[in-house]
């Protein structure tokens, strides 16, 4: 029975109930030892009605294994797995050991995790139950939280119990356990023995109601003290080690087959070690053990009654009787228990049990484990005595931190691998280049560029090039193309080099762009993609960088790309956006904000926080414009990167010019055009050059308006697509107030909203000059295309042209997809491009169910009862791919 915890319970019971009608969600109870989270948990599970329970107890003898916890909870459902979309199938397999391979991603399996869950939820629901959260293995950890975080629309309740402050990243809803109310922890006392209430009431004082030390202290008090006829014991017994004195009770083969359990909780190799070890023989151990209540058989594991049992019993063996414990478990066992079995054995340095750590954690890495494999490395290194091994095991456990989303580890890891590398050139150059990677993603992208140009390798130049360009350091990026040419010819030395020579106005660096983008055809992961578009984007073909970063984004969502996705997701976000999909974009910075949080990369953080200032501007929506840009600017300023702190003041330039605000605007845009590298960028001030001349005509200020020009007229000078010429002569005809430049601009534009933006500046211009029959042409279909995409300023002030030309009371367009929200668009595109719920569910890291879910939700929206009606209704209304440039 419980006794005072009627919040804790409704708390619970809110989630579960949630659960059971479709919202899922999870919670954290969290307390100390004793106070009662296991209750809680157990008692939430047997009033789950007609739901599934799945249950798994994280095991600190089990903590260093990868995916222990994961293996436990999924086991009874790992029937369900054929009908996951098949990479998150291949995932789980892969982590729960049930296929060779490898689990990739730890997205795609954490997705993988998502929808088996989600299928074993069907159809009345599913808790699933994780108790002491902080002696989960980190592989585990990492796969069901980023299901928790995912729960919207599973009929999945997950509850978690955790000691202490150990994090649980991204559960946002958290229950704090602590000691009874005073009335309840004197009731249950009362419940349990013959005690006067008055000392009732010290015992409460003195054990601050944690309801484990009253029940054990009570049960060690005689009658005498329980009814006031005695003081009570000063201190009480028990103290901090509550079960100190009953292990020390336990008979010898029983107190040692309690250590091998607290060592190894499987019961065969217990009680096989315990046999190893005990010259008295095992005989009747286990029955003094459960007879004792410290421990009890759960299936084929021992199970100490409280993890403090377990610390009791470590605390009453001394450091030699551990090892030997550790030794013998490690003559029965193999793979990773036997690895780290032998590190629990080892004194001082051994290469030999050094080597066997690194085995177990490539097995980790290979199965998506790398926090386990991170921590694997750093205990080899430990045990490694010679400093090279060392300092490559340091290197490569920082790796796998960085990849299981721990910069913090990976950095302290990579510092200490530095100081052990010696005079090994090469090492010290692969962890500078690691250095620099970190920097780069988290840190300050200046002092990524100093370290990866003392790079000798072309791989290590390239990477000095990306930081460059985040900075904005054009001086640099020429630098090191100019190096790079050195190297042997091929995609990454043409594009790095081409890139540098084309900005210093070298007229061979255009052939060697156009030579690397003849290769696009041959490219396979999603990096080359992001170069490929970078070499478009250099050349001012706006529509091929765009295309190349959409290709890198479905590239990075498939291929198991590790780590590096919400990276990815800055470009295509970025590209849906341009190409006037505003509620496609909006979803993808969503999600790459969110992984991006998850994985520590500040950096992303900031370009998506961008990215999301952007698209408030275009819908005016100025408060949330402002707080994203700031937002935005705090990370990208101080870290020195300047093409996302660009890119958060073109969002305020633009909200600006969006608002008709045009002096103010165009003060923003000139200070974007002459800001220096950290600050600003000199791609986003040549990508905006097109707002920056319409900012400086609205301003009135000729002279600006045309130095705009002329800058970008330089800037456009190798670009050879339509829509490249069609932004140029737009601002040609906005300077020159040119009918036909407009014109011809319209005419040559391959990407609607830009088109709808000629035709809004064409209508504005033919409707002044007395000709309001040509001009509503222009301004319906500006009009339209702005209300598709949820551009409202611009919507209205094409809606306000339209009526000034003599159209009164437009009808609305046709774009019932409005209704839909970023993500139920997304999947709209998918189903009309072909893809069943099991691919979608694969690409956006969500279960199949999920996608069955907003397929559901979407049809009475759009008067629709099938996925043909919905893949007809998107061809009908989708605008073209777009052709369009990357901020």
């Amino acid at each position: 029975m419980l006794y005072g915890r009627s919040a804790e319970v409704s708390a619970l019971d809110e989630v579960i109930a949630r659960a059971r009608d479709g919202f899922g969600g999870a919670v954290v109870l969290r307390g100390e030892a004793g106070e009662g989270k296991t209750a809680l948990l157990e008692a939430a599970a047997g009033r789950a009605g007609g739901m599934r329970v799945l249950r798994t107890t994280g095991v600190e003898a089990e903590s260093d294994l990868a995916f222990a916890t994961l293996h436990q909870v999924l086991w009874p459902v790992a029937g369900s797995l054929d009908a996951l979309p098949e990479p998150q199938r291949d995932a789980v397999r892969a982590a729960l050991g049930l296929a060779p391979g490898t689990a990739g991603d730890r997205y795609l399996l954490g997705a993988g995790v998502l929808s088996l869950l989600a299928e074993a939820a069907v159809p009345d629901g599913l808790i699933c139950v994780v108790d002491d959260f902080q002696w989960v293995d980190r592989a585990s950890a990492d796969a069901l939280l980023f299901a928790a975080r995912r729960l919207g629309t599973e009929k999945i309740a997950m509850l978690y119990a955790v000691r202490g402050d150990t994090p649980v990243k991204g559960v946002p809803r958290t229950v704090e356990v602590r000691g009874l109310p005073d009335a309840a922890a004197a009731e249950m006392l009362a419940s349990r023995c013959d005690v006067q209430p008055g000392v009732a009431r010290e015992l409460v004082t003195l054990t601050r109601a944690n309801p484990l030390a009253l029940g054990e202290i009570a049960a060690g008090l005689t009658p005498a003290q329980l009814t006031g006829r005695e003081p009570l014991p000063d201190p009480l017994p028990g103290g901090a080690r509550l079960f100190g004195d009953r292990v020390a009770a336990l008979p010898a083969p029983a107190r040692l087959l309690a250590l091998v359990a607290a060592v190894e909780a499987d019961l065969d190799l217990g009680l096989r070690a315990a046999g190893r070890l005990s010259a008295e023989g095992t005989a009747g151990a286990l029955a003094e053990l459960e007879g004792s209540g410290l421990a009890e058989l759960a299936g084929t594991r021992v199970r100490f009654r409280h993890p403090l049992v377990r610390s009791a019993v470590y605390e009453a063996a001394t450091p030699a009787e551990i090892r030997e414990v550790h030794a013998v478990l490690a003559e029965l066992t193999d793979g990773d228990r036997r690895a780290w079995h032998l590190a629990g054995a080892a004194v001082g340095k051994d290469e030999r049990v050094a080597a066997e750590l690194v085995a177990a954690a490539e097995r980790a890495r290979d199965r998506g484990g790398y926090g386990t494999a991170a921590t694997a490395l750093a205990r080899a290194a430990e045990l490694s005595p010679e400093p090279h091994a060392r300092a490559a095991r340091l290197k490569d456990a920082a790796v796998a931190a960085w990849l299981g989303g721990r910069p913090g580890q990976a950095e302290s890891l990579l510092a200490e691998a530095r100081d052990q590398a010696g005079a090994d050139a090469r090492l010290a150059m692969e962890i500078a280049q690691l250095r620099g990677r970190f920097e780069l993603n988290s840190g300050n992208a200046a002092e990524a560029v100093r370290i990866l140009a003392a790079g000798d390798s072309l791989d290590m130049l390239a990477d000095a090039v990306e930081a460059a360009s985040y900075v904005g350091d054009t001086a640099a990026v020429i630098e090191l193309g100019r190096r790079a040419a050195a190297y042997p010819e091929g995609f990454l030395r043409d594009t790095v080099t081409g890139i540098g020579l084309t900005l210093d106005g070298d007229a061979t660096g255009p052939g060697l762009l156009r030579r690397a983008l003849a290769l696009a055809g041959e490219l396979r992961d999603a990096a080359e993609h992001l170069w490929a578009a970078a070499a478009a984007s250099q050349l001012g073909e706006s529509d091929l960088a765009t295309e190349m970063a959409e290709r890198a984004g479905r590239v990075a969502r498939v291929s198991g790309m590790a780590g590096q996705l919400p990276v990815v997701l800055e470009f295509v976000a970025t590209a849906e956006r341009i190409a006037g999909r505003l509620t496609r974009s909006q979803a993808v910075s969503e999600e790459g904000l969110d992984l991006a949080r998850e994985a520590g990369y500040e950096n992303t953080v900031a370009a998506h926080l961008a990215n999301l200032a952007v698209l408030a501007a275009l819908r005016g929506e100025e408060q949330t414009c402002e707080r994203r840009a700031r937002e935005a600017l705090a990370i990208a300023v101080p870290h020195r990167v300047g093409l996302r702190a660009g890119v958060a003041a073109y969002a305020l330039a633009l909200l600006d010019l969006c608002l008709g605000r045009y002096a103010t605007a165009h003060d923003r845009f000139t200070a974007i055009a002459v800001a220096g590298p950290g600050v600003g960028h000199p791609t986003v001030a040549w990508r905006t050059a097109p707002d920056r001349v319409e900012a400086a005509v609205g301003a009135g200020d000729e002279v600006g308006a045309r130095a705009a020009l002329e800058a970008y007229e330089r800037w456009s000078a190798y670009a050879a697509t339509p829509e490249s010429h069609a932004l140029l002569t737009r601002c040609r005809g906005l300077v020159e107030s040119s009918e036909d430049a407009l014109g011809e601009a319209l005419r040559l534009h391959t990407n609607p909203f830009e088109a709808a933006r000629t035709a809004l500046l064409l209508g504005e211009r033919l409707r002044r000059a007395k000709r309001p029959g040509e001009a509503r042409a222009h301004l319906r279909m500006a009009w339209e295309t702005f209300e598709r995409a949820g551009a409202r300023p611009w919507a209205d002030r094409a809606q306000g042209e339209l009526r000034a030309a003599g159209e009164t009371g437009p009808a609305q367009p046709s774009a019932v997809l409005d209704a839909l929200t970023p993500q139920e668009l997304r999947i709209a595109g998918m189903v009309a491009d072909g893809l069943s719920s099991k691919q979608i569910a694969a690409q956006l890291f969500v279960s199949p169910r999920t996608v069955e879910y907003h397929l559901y939700k979407m049809y009475p929206k759009l008067g629709i009862g099938s996925r043909t009606e919905l893949a007809r209704l998107v061809v009908l209304q989708k605008a073209p791919v777009a052709r369009a440039d990357m901020l």
